[in-house]
């Protein structure tokens, strides 16, 4: 399985931005739709963070608590796709994110750690300019 995530871009503060991470392939034999999936977040200089993640089915979702109310985490399992709507952006979301698949069952709080995770895409450079 391989993870593209894609979408990032320059952005004003308070603007929008939508990101994408497709899943090409299965890990053993096993399809996107049973993966739980997630989005962390990287800045320069400092460690790499949980943002949110969402359940197999799009049911149970879970967010760092800096992105309530701002993200959204939704899923197409038909497109194999996972997205990151990110809304009233702020500066401090400045980092490059990267989309994340945990192989077990959803965990919540869990799903919050890294080393929950399986498998790591490359990361979408994500700027937001004050």
């Amino acid at each position: 399985v391989q993870l593209q995530a894609s979408g990032g871009g320059l952005v004003q503060a308070g603007g929008s931005l939508r990101l994408s991470c497709l899943a090409s392939g299965r890990a053993s034999g096993r399809a996107f739709s049973t993966y739980t999936m997630g989005w962390f977040r990287q800045a320069p200089g400092k460690e790499r963070e949980f943002v949110a993640a969402i359940n197999r089915s799009g049911g149970f979702t879970h967010y760092t608590d800096s992105v309530k109310g701002r993200f959204t985490i939704y899923r197409d399992n038909a497109k194999n796709t996972v997205y990151l709507q990110m809304n009233s952006l702020k500066p401090e979301d400045t980092a490059v994110y990267l989309c994340a698949a945990d192989y077990s069952p959803w965990s919540g709080g869990r799903s919050g750690l890294r080393e929950q995770y399986d498998l790591w895409g490359q990361g979408t450079q994500v700027t937001v300019s004050s």
